[in-house]
């Protein structure tokens, strides 16, 4: 049975039911993977978990499973398989605990098959601890050994059992080694519920698919869900991710900035219109690129859409393609970028802000996106990257004759004109300003000069005499008034010209 199962899985490999992904774009060519698979060290791994150790038995006898030891380096096969199973079902919860349950009667087998060793070892039958002897009627049978050994190890791992207490050392040590086990299995198992919760949580913070899947499973979307179910796969598998921002975001600025720098800076300067800018301007645009990931087929951006990012090809391959999405002008690679011309103010675009070709990805693409306001911020602090950015953006539309010679200089006079109306208008404001602080200043001298003369005014009508008519008529009055009034006038008179 077991020789079978060697077989089918050297089939399998022989028959080439894989693949691997090249620049984002999926290899099935039978020469390729297998000129590929025979330099990694998963060919040497499987070659040796295929060397028929099993005829040493012809020669040391069937008892010694030492000599299949190395099937065991099929395990990261497995761990393969079951992680492309839990992305891929629509039941991970079901699947998460179906695993768990495989793994615990994985070591109860184990322990089963060390409780058997270890009875052989100290002796069949020589106290009640170990497997009784197999002269005995029953016990000498290869399904009974198991099925006893299965049992009283079951006993052990779970602590239901009156199992015979041990004799011996060894015994004793392996009972402390079970029953240790058997804690923690038991713990794993009594929190299975928030094991599950927390790994839903985990993957859900990186890879959110399980929602995903949901949703379009209320929505009836079942056109796209195999895209979708792909798409995340993709991700989950190759260890990428598209929310970092959302990641990152609890660490402090700087910390946050030096960790997007040792993740995507070595990517960033193998970009061509970035090679000879400063490290500090690669920070700042670090900080503000967006991970995409694109799936085979899928367009990127489309010719006459408005141009709101750029985009730099961290790995994969697109390809600038015509209306029909078949014919192929150019193949863009890492390090590669586009859309830039969309969203720099180039003089003479005659394409305005509108995208100037169909860009679709070829496999799966990982991109970085800039849109245009972060890229703006980032510019208006170092003006002679924006300076080159926009030189290497007007050759790419003279290549493409999409540049207005004549628009970009007549824009280009009616930029300096504006200028220099500017200049002189800031002139003008200069010369206003100084005029009005001159009039501030002439305005304020008069008016203390009006207040000193006001003032002046004042004390002088106080020093003038009475007019004689009015004196005439106060002396008709009663004479004790008119001498009160007399008195006080001469009384007033002699103050101001003493004060004289």
């Amino acid at each position: 049975m077991d020789y079978t199962s060697d077989l089918l899985y050297l089939l399998d490999i022989v028959r080439f039911h894989t693949g691997f992904l090249e620049q984002g774009i999926l290899v099935v060519d039978k020469s390729r993977i297998s000129s590929r698979y025979i330099r990694t060290w998963s060919f040497m791994l499987d070659l040796a978990s295929l060397m028929p150790t099993d005829l040493a038995y012809l020669r040391l006898g069937p008892h010694i499973p030492m000599l299949r030891l190395n099937r065991f380096l099929r395990m990261s096969r497995l761990s393969e398989a079951f992680d492309r199973i839990e992305t891929r079902t629509a039941y991970p919860n079901a699947f998460r605990i179906a695993k768990l349950m495989i793994y615990i009667f994985v070591v109860i087998h184990w322990n089963s098959c060390l409780y058997f060793a270890l009875s052989r070892y100290l002796g069949f039958g020589r106290d009640a601890w170990v497997y009784p002897d197999p002269v005995q009627p029953g016990f000498e049978r290869l399904r009974r050994q198991y099925l006893y050994s299965f049992y009283f190890s079951t006993l052990i791992l779970t602590t239901v059992g009156d199992t015979p207490l041990p004799d011996r050392e060894e015994e004793y040590l392996f009972m402390v080694g079970d029953f240790l086990l058997a804690v923690m299995g038991f713990a794993t198992i009594m929190s299975m519920s928030s094991v599950i919760y927390n790994m839903n949580t985990a993957d859900a913070a990186f890879y959110p698919h399980a929602l995903v899947k949901k949703y379009m499973k209320l929505q009836h979307v079942h056109r796209l869900e195999r895209r979708v179910i792909d798409w995340y796969q993709h991700l989950q598998i190759n260890k990428k991710m598209t929310n970092e921002v959302a990641i990152l975001q609890h660490l402090p600025e700087r910390l946050r900035a030096e960790v997007a720098v040792s993740v995507h800076l070595s990517t960033l300067s193998r970009v061509q219109i970035f090679q000879n800018c400063e490290a500090s301007l690669l920070e700042e645009l670090v900080l503000k690129l967006q991970p995409q990931t694109y799936s085979p087929g899928e367009y990127v951006c489309r010719k006459g859409d408005i141009g709101r990012e750029m985009y730099i090809i961290r790995e994969g391959k697109l390809a600038v393609v015509a209306d029909d999405g078949v014919t192929q002008y150019a193949v863009l690679g890492a390090g590669l970028y586009f859309g830039e011309i969309s969203i720099i103010n180039i003089k003479g675009n005659m394409s305005g802000n509108r995208r100037t070709a169909n860009i679709k990805s070829l496999g799966y693409s990982d991109l970085f996106c800039l849109s245009k306001e972060d890229l703006r911020e980032v510019l208006s602090e170092y003006p002679q990257a924006q300076t080159v950015m926009e030189e290497k953006g007007r050759e790419i539309l003279l290549k493409m004759n999409k540049l207005d010679v004549n628009a970009e200089a007549a824009e280009i006079a009616l930029q300096e004109a504006t200028e220099s109306r500017l200049r002189s208008l800031d002139q003008q404001l200069d010369d206003l300003q100084t005029k009005f602080a001159r009039l501030l200043a002439e305005l304020e001298s008069s008016a203390l000069k009006i207040a000193y003369r006001v003032e002046r005014l004042e004390w002088q009508t106080r020093e003038w005499p009475m007019p004689e008519g009015l004196a005439d008529a106060d002396d008709e009055g009663e004479p004790g008034e008119g001498t009160s009034q007399s008195g006080e006038g001469r009384a007033g008179q002699e103050g101001p010209s003493g004060l004289e």
